[in-house]
């Protein structure tokens, strides 16, 4: 018996099989019951992959599955959206979101020009991305481990970094926690579980990942948030550390600054496919793509993600969409790779600043005068804080030796001795009245 039948995935019976021959479809009744139960088993066995059988071959595009949604709150005029996405947060907390993202905001200004000035050596500003900052920073607990990139100085300064911390180590003089070693903007804080960043993208990602699981295995309750940017996104470290997360069941938040430009290499230059939240399915990880330009939503996704990452000890990649409206760093000059206007109508249309500025003002919660008062109060603590630090001495010549050894061992002992005899003999050609004694 012959019949024509249209091609679906309903095109197959308990008893019959369709197949295809020169467009026409062709049944038939199996002779010997095996064949039947072959024919039947949807679920393939194999250990490499969960799948069902299909017997039309297909060649699946990228675009066939829906983009993951950007999650937000309020809109660019600080309008709440959806009432009950609006989180409960008290006025004072809301405010030191606000006075958190302004004060990086003025720091990175004096910080920048002062190396333009050629008073310090280097600078990476944050400008369009402190709502990524402040609102992870805001949801998360003070004990969970923080993992920077380099571009993460609103998270440190919400946990308590002082304007004296920033420039001390900016200037790597003698109270510069780190004593000198590092270039300007690689911060840490052992007190506020900050591990210290490193230049090379993503060397942190699977070092977090290592992390996380210790902390899963001491049973601590906490996570561990690694950042990283788009451009870091493409390093082999990021794909490793996916793996390792999601095969070890680590309570890890993947955060992804997607800022539009590693460097000066913009996103479409750099990967196809649906931009990093979209590798998640791809690595069995959980993932959830925000605005990052609000603050509040950065806030509820990170929450949620952290809150799942512990609850069931499983890694979540967040994927927050922002703008980076400054240079890369001090060492970039942006326009040569993107028009001065895009980055003024970026500016002017989505600053996340100027978001939650709106929506307090909405609330009652700030105000014109407010907002003087609070600009000028800036800027004289950041100067203040920068003059001193300028001031202090640069840390003793001997701390290059110190800090990898417990003990110090004879071939460091040998060169630290021949550095001494050397200053003794040739001192005046030295400026050793700028290195603590």
């Amino acid at each position: 018996m012959k019949t024509c039948i249209p091609l679906s995935p309903c095109s197959f019976s308990k008893y019959f099989h369709s197949f295809a021959f020169f467009g026409i479809f062709q049944t038939r009744q199996y002779a010997h019951p095996a064949a039947k139960n072959h024919y039947e088993e949807e679920s393939a066995k194999f250990p490499g992959a969960k799948a069902n059988y299909t017997h039309s071959l297909e060649l699946v595009p990228p675009e066939s599955r829906e983009p993951f949604p950007v999650y937000r709150v309020m809109d660019r005029e600080g309008q709440i959206l959806n009432t009950s996405e609006e989180p409960k947060l008290d006025q004072e907390f809301v405010q030191k979101m606000y006075k958190d993202m302004t004060m990086l905001n003025t720091m990175d200004r004096i910080l920048y020009e002062s190396q333009r000035q050629g008073r310090i050596s280097f600078y990476m500003t944050n400008y369009g991305e402190e709502a990524t900052h402040i609102g992870s920073a805001a949801a998360l607990k003070p004990d969970d481990l923080v993992y920077g990139q380099y571009r993460e100085a609103g998270v440190l300064l919400w946990r308590g970094f002082t304007l004296d911390d920033f420039m001390n180590q900016c200037y790597g003089n003698c109270d510069d926690e780190g004593k000198g070693k590092q270039m300007p903007v690689h911060y840490g804080s052992r007190k506020l579980n900050f591990v210290t960043i490193s230049s090379p993208l993503s060397t942190q990602m699977p070092q977090a990942v290592g992390s996380a699981y210790a902390l899963k295995r001491a049973g601590t309750g906490n996570c561990v948030i690694v950042y990283f940017g788009d451009g870091a996104a493409s390093e082999g470290d990021a794909l490793v550390a996916f793996n390792f997360a999601a095969t070890l069941d680590c309570p890890v938040v993947f955060f992804c600054r997607n800022n539009g430009f590693a460097i000066s290499t913009p996103t479409y230059e750099q990967y196809r496919g649906d931009a990093v939240a979209g590798r998640g399915p791809a690595f069995g990880l959980t993932t959830i793509r925000v605005d990052g330009n609000d603050v509040l939503a950065v806030y509820n996704a990170t929450k949620a993600a952290a809150t799942f990452a512990v609850k069931h000890n499983k890694p979540v990649i967040l994927e927050a969409m922002t703008y980076r409206l400054g240079h890369h760093s001090t060492s970039d000059d942006s326009s040569a790779y993107r028009s001065i206007e895009e980055v003024n109508q970026w500016d002017a249309t989505d600053q996340p600043i100027t978001r939650l500025r709106k929506y307090m003002e909405q609330k009652g919660w700030w105000n014109e005068s407010q907002e003087k008062d609070w600009r000028d109060s800036t800027r004289k603590q950041v100067l203040k804080a920068f003059g001193e630090a300028e001031k202090r001495p640069k840390p003793n010549w001997k701390e290059m030796f110190t800090d990898v050894y417990k003990d110090l061992p004879p071939h460091l002992k040998e060169q630290m001795k021949a550095m001494e005899d050397h200053i003794a003999k040739y001192k005046e050609h030295y400026p050793l009245s700028a290195y603590k004694s």
